[in-house]
C-alpha cells in the first residue's frame, strides 16, 4: 500500500487546534503517569512484611483465582485494524489511536461504537436467566480499573440500589413497606459501598440498622470485629479490606441486583435482597497492577411488627444473610478480603471446589462455601 497520503485522506494539517491541544496535554498527562514514583517508607514496610510472610509460608494454598488474562488484546486488535485502513500520516495515527473519539466526525464509528458498549444496563427487575456475555480481554488500569469486566456497564454505587415501588402488603401499609425497603438499602450501602466500611473500620452505620432486640446478631458480629476467626467472620455481611495491603482504585464500586418484598414471618413486611458489588483494587505499596474482586450478597430481612412482638422502632430483625466472594484467598479468617494480582503466580494446589462465574447471576448461591476458580474477574 502507497505512502502518500491521496487527497481524500486526513493530513496533520486538517487536524483542529483543539483537538490536537487535548491530545498534546492528554500524552503529557499519559508521561508523567507512567513516571516511575519512588515508593514511601509506609509502602517499602508494607511491602517487606509481606515479603516475610510468604518466605514463613503464612501466604495460604488454594487461592481464588481470575483466568489468564490476555495482555493487550485490545491494543492488537487496534493495531490491526489501523493497519488496514492504511491511514498514511504518522501523527493522524498516533492521534487517532490514542483518542479515536477526537478525530472529527469520528469517520470510522470507533468512538461511536465504544459508547454504545458502555452505555449504563437497565435496572435488574427479575432474575437473569443466563450470565453476562464475554468481555473484551482488556486488562484494567488505574485509569480504567473495569476495563474487560461485565460491571463497565453496571451503575456506580448506590445508584444500583433501585428500590422496587411500595405497597402495602396485607396489613402492612405502604408506609412501613417503604420504610423497610429504605432500611434495607442503608444496610447495603453501610455493610459494602461505605468507604470507612471497606477500608476495614468498624461499620457502624450498618450495625445501627439491626435491631438490638436480636441480640444474637450483634453479639456475633461485634465478636467477627473484635477478634476475627473461621467461626465468626465479619465478612459474612461486611465488605472489608486490609488498608496496610489493599487500596481501592478509584472512587467507584460499581453495583447491580435487585430488591423485592413480600409477607414476613413477624407480622410485618420481609425484604430479599440480592446483589453483587465489583472493588477495582491494586497494592497499598504503591504498584499500579489492578485486579477486581467481586462480592454477592443474598439477603433477608424482615420489619416486624411491633405490635406482635418486642421489636425496636426503625430496626430490622435478619433472617438470612449469604455471600459468595470471587478473587479473595481461601482460609483466610483474619476479617479482611485478599485479593491475588495476576503477577503473583500460582500459590499452591488447584482449589477442590467448582469452577464459578462470579458475575452469573442467574444461579443461585450453593450451599456451604467451598473454595473454588473463578472463571473471570
Amino acid at each position: 500500500m502507497s505512502d502518500k497520503p491521496s487527497d481524500d485522506q486526513p493530513s496533520a494539517s486538517e487536524i483542529p487546534d483543539d483537538v490536537w491541544e487535548q491530545f498534546t496535554r492528554d500524552t503529557e498527562r499519559d508521561i508523567r503517569a507512567s513516571a516511575p514514583k519512588e515508593p514511601s517508607a509506609r509502602a517499602r514496610m508494607v511491602t517487606e512484611r509481606l515479603r516475610e510472610q510468604e518466605a514463613r509460608g503464612e501466604l495460604p494454598p488454594g487461592w481464588r483465582t481470575g483466568p489468564s488474562l490476555e495482555m493487550n488484546g485490545r491494543s492488537a486488535r487496534r493495531r490491526k485494524l489501523w493497519a488496514a485502513l492504511g491511514v498514511p500520516v504518522a501523527v493522524a495515527v498516533a492521534l487517532v489511536a490514542l483518542k479515536p473519539s477526537l478525530l472529527p466526525g469520528d469517520p470510522f464509528g470507533t468512538g461511536e461504537s465504544r459508547a454504545a458498549a458502555a452505555s449504563p444496563l437497565p435496572d435488574e427487575t427479575t432474575a437473569p436467566t443466563a450470565p453476562p456475555g464475554a468481555s473484551d480481554p482488556e486488562t484494567p488500569t488505574l485509569d480504567e480499573p473495569f476495563a474487560g469486566s461485565p460491571a463497565l456497564r453496571w451503575a456506580d454505587g448506590e445508584a444500583g440500589i433501585v428500590l422496587p415501588g411500595a405497597k402495602a402488603v396485607g396489613a402492612v401499609p405502604k408506609g412501613r413497606v417503604e420504610q423497610a425497603l429504605k432500611l434495607t438499602r442503608k444496610l447495603l450501602i453501610a455493610a459494602n459501598l461505605d468507604p470507612g466500611t471497606v477500608r476495614g473500620e468498624r461499620p457502624e452505620a450498618a450495625l445501627s440498622v439491626l435491631d438490638p432486640e436480636q441480640p444474637e446478631i450483634l453479639d456475633r458480629f461485634d465478636t467477627a470485629l473484635r477478634s476475627p476467626s473461621r467461626e465468626h467472620d465479619p465478612l459474612t455481611l461486611f465488605t472489608r479490606f486490609d488498608p496496610d495491603e489493599i487500596r481501592l482504585v478509584g472512587d467507584v464500586i460499581k453495583t447491580r441486583g435487585r430488591m423485592t418484598f413480600g409477607k414476613g414471618s413477624h407480622g410485618g413486611v420481609a425484604v430479599h435482597a440480592d446483589y453483587t458489588f465489583v472493588y477495582p483494587v491494586s497494592r497499598a505499596d504503591g504498584s499500579t497492577e489492578v485486579t477486581r474482586t467481586i462480592v454477592r450478597r443474598v439477603l433477608d430481612v424482615e420489619l416486624a411488627d411491633p405490635a406482635r412482638y418486642r421489636t425496636t422502632p426503625g430496626r430490622l430483625v435478619v433472617l438470612n444473610y449469604d455471600e459468595e466472594v470471587g478473587n479473595t484467598a481461601c482460609d483466610v479468617d483474619d476479617g479482611y478480603l485478599h485479593p491475588q494480582f495476576p503477577s503473583s503466580g500460582d500459590r499452591g494446589p488447584d482449589p477442590a471446589g467448582p469452577t464459578t462465574d462470579p458475575y452469573d447471576r442467574s444461579r443461585s448461591l450453593d450451599e456451604g462455601h467451598s473454595c473454588g476458580t473463578v472463571t473471570r474477574t
